[in-house]
């Protein structure tokens, strides 16, 4: 979820804490409880700062192993402690089990994202992405938003939140069957399809499609159970040579692939100098694909310069590159 979801499900959460007598009577804790909740919702995204190096690191790494188990179990041991100094009158354990609380329904709701966490590392480095929610979703902001200014009002936290999380939930499950209606609809739409990707919209009725079958990739949106293929390509598969090879050394192609299920290629020659392009379907905007990976190779197959990552024109790519074929 996005940054602004998480800090209003991190003061909820703080609210829902008064269900805990030890909380609810002691001030400081509460107080102290509040603060880790908050915290602790925030936490596992602290590898944001990836960006600050590249791209193709934060692609590797974002909601990697700050979203793992260990870090889960970590994560509320090192806030609580570090809280615990500032405000020693705190009831510890109870500090702890709610900013745990905080840390695992922040993994937790992160899986039902198209971009997914690598949850289960270290056991394993696969991806758990279910698709249903959509990085922001405004219906889930919206009720924490409501349920928080119910509580500012002076309604109960526990009812309050009790009953906000128990429409969210319900909302989860309606989520989960209108993926499948659009899932139903697509295999009804590309009847050869083998893979099929269903990703959420910020719209609740719209839904991003990729879908691949033997000899294609298929580019569509889904309104409700209507579906529309908007783009259609060959599927072919990347050149076994020297040239792709050298291509896929490339720690920015290297980082696309690691993220990207679903992509399609192009090389293109300039002069003197070669362009590999990977193109990710999933994310088809104004009939043009952002997410991108291009490196540029010389004659001695040498990486001239690459990049990874969102970009809406041919301008600014070539302005991230630093370079523009002749």
């Amino acid at each position: 979820m996005d940054t602004g979801t998480h800090i209003v499900m991190g003061i909820a959460l703080g609210g829902l804490a008064m269900i805990d007598p030890v909380v609810a009577n002691h001030t400081v804790t509460a107080t102290a409880v509040m603060a880790g909740t908050i915290i602790g919702s925030q936490a596992p995204d602290v590898d944001t700062v990836l960006k600050l190096r590249n791209n193709a690191v934060y692609i590797r790494h974002h909601r990697g192993i700050t979203h793992s188990i260990p870090a889960v179990l970590l994560w509320p041991v090192a806030i609580a402690g570090a809280i615990h100094l500032f405000v020693p009158g705190a009831d510890f354990l109870h500090l702890w089990l709610w900013t745990f609380l905080a840390v695992f329904l922040h993994v937790f709701v992160d899986i039902f994202n198209s971009y997914g966490t690598q949850a289960l590392r270290p056991f394993s480095n696969k991806w758990v992405a279910l698709g249903v929610i959509n990085t922001f979703d405004p219906t889930i902001f919206a009720l924490h938003v409501v349920g928080l200014l119910f509580w500012a009002f002076g309604s109960n936290p526990v009812y309050t939140m009790l009953l906000m999380y128990s429409i969210i939930v319900v909302y989860y499950l309606i989520r989960f069957a209108v993926q499948a209606a659009v899932r139903h609809a697509v295999k009804n739409t590309i009847p050869s399809a083998e893979e099929i990707i269903i990703a959420p919209t910020i719209k609740f009725f719209q839904w991003r499609i990729a879908a691949i079958s033997k000899t294609h990739h298929y580019v569509g949106r889904a309104y409700g159970r209507s579906i529309n293929i908007y783009d259609r390509f060959d599927r072919i598969e990347i050149p076994d040579s020297p040239l792709v090879k050298a291509a896929l050394k490339d720690k920015n192609l290297q980082a696309f692939i690691s993220f990207s299920p679903i992509y399609r290629w192009e090389i293109t020659e300039h002069d003197h100098v070669t362009e590999v392009r990977l193109i990710d379907l999933r994310y088809r905007s104004n009939d043009y694909y952002p997410f991108v990976a291009v490196a540029h190779l010389n004659e001695d197959l040498e990486i001239i310069n690459s990049y990874t990552g969102w970009i809406f024109s041919e301008d600014k790519l070539h302005k991230k590159l630093d370079f523009m074929p002749n």
